[in-house]
């Protein structure tokens, strides 16, 4: 049995996220699914950037969760936030970064997964013909795919969002082309409007749910999982200590308790060409 079996839990969210959320919930851990219609979370942040973030995404998250709580007066809830952008490592392809937290308040429990994407669609141009308009549209799969069309990218007077239909799509771009000679168009990122980002969300639900059916061995608290890792992995060659990862080092929030989790990959030494010795 789930050790949250049979609790009330709250899906902070105005963007239809619990489409994605709640069953991986409710199966998984035997919750009860209630979704926080009457919190506005856009007052914590919005992409188009009517209202700017003010926190990190982690404490975000952490805001999201508290302020859905004391609204509903329950002590279990989760929350998803994300950021769009270059990858961090594919340098030059956008990525999106979900990250989704479970707050319980009643055990002092907060368990967070992420999952960071390259399947999206995250896209933004000035755009001053109807051709290169079309052939954005399509580049970002409209019409499953809402977009946001305004003046230029930082202009939020008269900006039209949620767009999911070819014939408002482009009265919309001809007004803004006609008053203005161009204007920007991007992808609208609310989950809502972006099935793409809905799949990543789901991605990093079923990590969230994993870790929370994960106890910890000592205390038998929910949520035990990685918490660091440790270079090392020796090279199969030369024996040198590599940049790859020799262990995972697991631990509880709640008691402290860790343990190694060695050759996480599934080998026990590295290839030489990801040697710093064999291969400076």
């Amino acid at each position: 049995m789930s050790f949250f079996a049979g609790r009330k839990l709250l899906i902070v969210t105005k963007h239809g996220k619990e489409a994605v959320i709640a069953p991986v919930l409710e199966k998984v851990l035997d919750v009860k699914c209630l979704v926080a219609t009457d919190f506005d979370t856009d007052t914590l942040g919005t992409f188009s950037g009517e209202v700017l973030r003010k926190r990190d995404v982690l404490e975000t998250l952490r805001e999201k969760c508290r302020q859905g709580l004391a609204m509903y007066q329950l002590d279990l809830a989760v929350a998803s936030e994300g950021s769009f952008g270059m990858h961090p490592t594919v340098f030059i392809a956008p990525a999106d970064d979900e990250l989704v937290m479970l707050l319980d308040v009643r055990n002092g429990i907060e368990i967070v997964s992420r999952e960071l994407s390259l399947d999206t669609n995250f896209n933004g141009a000035q755009i001053s013909n109807e051709a290169d308009f079309l052939s954005f549209l399509e580049t970002v799969k409209f019409p499953s795919h809402g977009i946001i069309i305004r003046k230029a990218a930082s202009a939020l007077e008269g900006m039209e969002k949620g767009i999911v239909a070819m014939d408002v799509a482009l009265a919309v771009f001809r007004k803004f082309l006609a008053a203005f000679g161009s204007a920007y168009v991007e992808t609208d990122m609310r989950a809502c409007y972006n099935p793409s980002r809905m799949l990543v969300i789901e991605k990093a639900v079923n990590k969230l749910v994993a870790r929370a059916s994960t106890l910890c061995p000592d205390c038998g608290i929910p949520g035990f999982g990685a918490v660091d890792a440790v270079a090392g992995l020796r090279c199969s060659f030369c024996g040198s200590p590599t940049k790859s990862i020799l262990y995972v080092l697991d631990g509880c929030q709640k008691c402290g308790f860790t343990e190694r989790r060695y050759h996480p990959r599934g080998v026990t030494v590295e290839d030489p060409a990801y040697c710093d010795h064999c291969n400076p």
